[in-house]
């Protein structure tokens, strides 16, 4: 038997060769050894349907993710065809890239003929598993090239979504409907008359008791609209004629809906009067217009259900808010902004394989800038949170020069702090400011005490006392530093990547010997202040700045500061708690309930996260802010602790901080396919881990503070002394048990 199992290989390794040097395809039926599963989830640029858009970049990255049976992926074949009947018969006459022996499945650029816009390819692929026997090849993929332009990021196409009502009531002369959930959105309505009259119809996001609210505050960016829709007999079919914005349209401000886009407004209710006729729910469609996306590629439950609840709202945040093509802060007036595009794109990449639209609003910034300090830091952590998630350096290679720029390192003084006081007309030009006589400002957070001439206002920045160098400025200068020398390694920049590290040392020094009251044991808001903030200390310990003897005191004065900081801030304020292991106290604040928590937003009737805590906060705030989403990152990344370790997630980190839950499951996307985490405190005190890895990757799993807990992996103990392990793809149980 052992003979025949050899001979039956050798003969199978003999035919892949002979297959690959004379690129002959085999039928599979030949080779029974052969995988049952194909690569499936094929990518263009990283678009999972590319048929209906056109690809821009002359050579496209190609991607797939590895069937489970591969387990590891030793190499791959590549065929792209001018016809379907050419890659029908395995026959790449535009590229057939042969056999390449590597464990690449994604940001494989094009290497055949040019293609040539406006043509139509095919392609398709095959693996070699980590026996070395391939696969069929996979189903094909079709897509059309565009002509080149200044920017290199397809945009992906868009759906529009049809929502039927959830309630339909009629109460007296007026029919009542809600859709559900807040979008962007218009409605389609079919409605006979028999002779000519008009309707009445009222859409707002808002319930003042049980009806619309008809009179959201003049300060508030709450919707409401009332719309005349005059109807008459021949006509059946109506879409509703929502009026434009003045303000969320201004030419060269905000960004114009997508072409062929209706007016849309963000409403979850509706009421009708003025019928002649009967109506019924039948009559009425929610037309919910976003980005391409995919709900079931993302998945999170627990014990609580108020963090349940706090998900979803944030989760259905990100995919409500993808109208407009790039992401801008909301509808009072849809213009991207660095750092609520820095939290969209975070969250965006935990809850679906999208990556289009946070590329495009890179590019965007670079010509495009908006004035806060700290908004022109958050570019590079752009760049790199996207070429950790995909693993692709074209967008780092295309602007690394501007980037340099976007981190201030030219508003340095000798020691290696920065300020923005120190710039010029000429640095502002070099940062994509059309007026050179525009200045930067730090902002910390947003709003400032008083805000809008409202003395009730607290504001969100703590009591922050603005001096020109700075904790906040300065923690984002470290980690820009960081990152552009990590970013000059990539590119071969020697000279560089030295330069940027020394500077990084430079400020992190400087920010622990001129910021860091050693006395008090956390740092003051800046130079020539004795003032201490939760910003000044979150973002230090968020970036790895504080030194290990003073993270215990930075945390104690955060946890006492409570949620002193704004739904952006938020970002911050949890990462650094996950990043000094402070798991119980982070999930107290995601599951609080209080006016400045998650769940208030849910309480005070929105489906989409507010702009601020509460209208109390920000009166002028809106219901449709993506910025405040951020426990759609923060779940994935903070409490199950699930991260790219190496770029294009090669090789993940899990570190689960489940504080206090009693089980939970998650799902995350990654371009090599879904991570599944179940865990469960059994009653006998077992913490229980399922983990399943994707083929062709691998992941570190961690769990501090085990104390005197015996790790157990897929039956058997491990050493005491080691607090992570390393997991290969496919399904592993991990127990912790206490040892005595």
């Amino acid at each position: 038997m052992k003979t025949r199992v050899l001979f039956f290989l050798l003969c199978s390794t003999v035919g892949i060769w002979l297959n690959a040097q004379s690129h002959t395809p085999i039928n599979p039926d030949q080779a029974n050894y052969a995988l049952n599963k194909v690569p499936f989830n094929l990518t263009i640029e990283w678009i999972r349907n590319p048929e209906k858009v056109a690809i821009i970049d002359p050579k496209p990255e190609y991607g797939w993710v590895v069937p489970k049976t591969a387990v590891v992926q030793t190499g791959y074949q590549i065929l792209v065809a001018s016809s379907k009947k050419s890659i029908d018969a395995n026959i790449g006459d535009v590229w057939d890239s042969g056999q390449i022996h590597h464990n690449h499945s994604s940001n494989i650029s094009h290497g055949g003929n040019s293609l040539k816009p406006n043509a139509t390819y095919f392609w398709k692929v095959r693996i070699w598993d980590q026996d070395h026997v391939h696969s069929p090849y996979s189903q094909s993929q079709s897509f059309q090239m565009g002509s080149q332009k200044m920017t290199i990021t397809t945009p992906n196409i868009f759906q529009v979504d049809e929502i039927r009502p959830t309630l339909f009531e009629k109460r007296g002369d007026t029919y009542f409907i809600d859709f559900g959930k807040a979008a962007f959105a218009t409605i389609n309505f079919t409605y006979r008359a028999k002779s000519p009259h008009t309707l009445t119809v009222r859409i707002g996001e808002q319930l003042e008791g049980i009806n619309i609210n008809r009179n959201p505050s003049k300060k508030s960016t709450i919707r409401y609209q009332e719309i005349k829709m005059p109807v008459e007999p021949g006509q059946i079919k109506y879409q509703l004629q929502v009026k434009t914005d003045k303000r969320n349209t201004l030419p060269g401000k905000a960004l114009p809906l997508p072409e062929g886009f209706p007016v849309l407004m963000p409403f979850r209710y509706a009421e009708v009067d003025g019928a002649l006729e009967k109506l019924s729910e039948d009559n009425f469609t929610q037309l919910s217009h976003h980005s391409y996306w995919e709900d079931n590629t993302s998945s999170f439950e627990s014990s609580n259900d108020i963090l349940n609840q706090v998900w979803d709202l944030c989760k259905y945040s990100i995919k409500a808010t993808t109208f407009n093509g790039l992401y801008v802060d909301g509808d009072r007036e849809r213009i991207p902004y660095e750092a609520d595009a820095y939290l969209n794109q975070l969250s965006h990449y935990t809850t679906d394989s999208e990556y289009a639209i946070a590329r495009q609003t890179i590019e965007y910034f670079m010509e495009h800038p908006t004035w806060p300090t700290e908004w022109q830091q958050h570019v590079a952590l752009m760049f790199h949170a996207d070429y950790m998630y995909t693993g692709n350096t074209e967008l780092i290679e295309k602007y690394y020069e501007g980037l340099k720029h976007k981190t201030l390192t030219e508003l340095s003084r000798e020691d290696g702090l920065i300020s923005s006081t120190n710039v010029t007309p000429e640095f502002m030009t070099k940062l994509g400011f059309k007026d050179d006589k525009e200045k930067l400002r730090d902002i910390t957070d947003w709003p400032p005490a008083g805000w809008g001439g409202d003395p009730n206002v607290t504001g969100e920045r703590d009591g922050f006392v603005f001096m020109p160098y700075n904790t906040v400025i300065n923690s984002f200068y470290y980690k820009n530093m960081m990152i552009m020398a990590e970013f000059a390694s990539i590119l071969g920049k020697t000279d560089e990547v030295l330069d940027f590290e020394m500077l990084a040392l430079k400020a992190k020094k400087s920010i622990n010997e001129k910021l860091l009251d050693k006395n008090k044991g956390y740092y003051i808001d800046g130079e020539g202040t004795d003032h201490s903030s939760i910003h000044a200390n979150m973002m230090p310990l968020a970036f790895g700045i504080v030194p290990k003897e003073y993270v215990s005191s930075v945390v104690e004065f955060i946890k006492s500061r409570g949620m002193a900081c704004s739904v952006y801030g938020a970002q911050y304020l949890m990462d650094a708690l996950y990043h000094a292991e402070e798991e119980d106290y982070a999930l107290e604040l995601l599951t609080d309930q209080s006016d400045r928590s998650w769940y208030n937003m849910i309480r005070i009737g929105s489906t989409i996260t507010l702009e601020a805590w509460d209208m109390k906060y920000k009166p002028n705030a809106d219901w449709n802010h993506a910025w405040g989403a951020v426990p759609a990152n923060i779940i994935p990344r903070g409490l199950w602790g699930i991260q790219p370790k190496t770029p294009g997630y090669n090789i993940a980190t899990i570190k689960p901080q489940l504080g206090t839950l009693k089980k939970s499951s998650i799902e995350v996307p990654t371009i090599r396919g879904t991570i599944r985490g179940t865990y469960v405190l059994k009653a006998d005190g077992v913490a229980l881990y399922n983990i399943e890895i994707p083929a062709n990757m691998g992941a570190e799993f961690i769990l501090s503070h085990r104390n005197n807990e015996q790790m157990i992996h897929n039956g058997k103990k491990t050493l005491q002394i080691f607090e992570s392990l390393h997991l290969t793809p496919g399904k592993h149980e991990i127990q912790l048990i206490n040892s005595f």
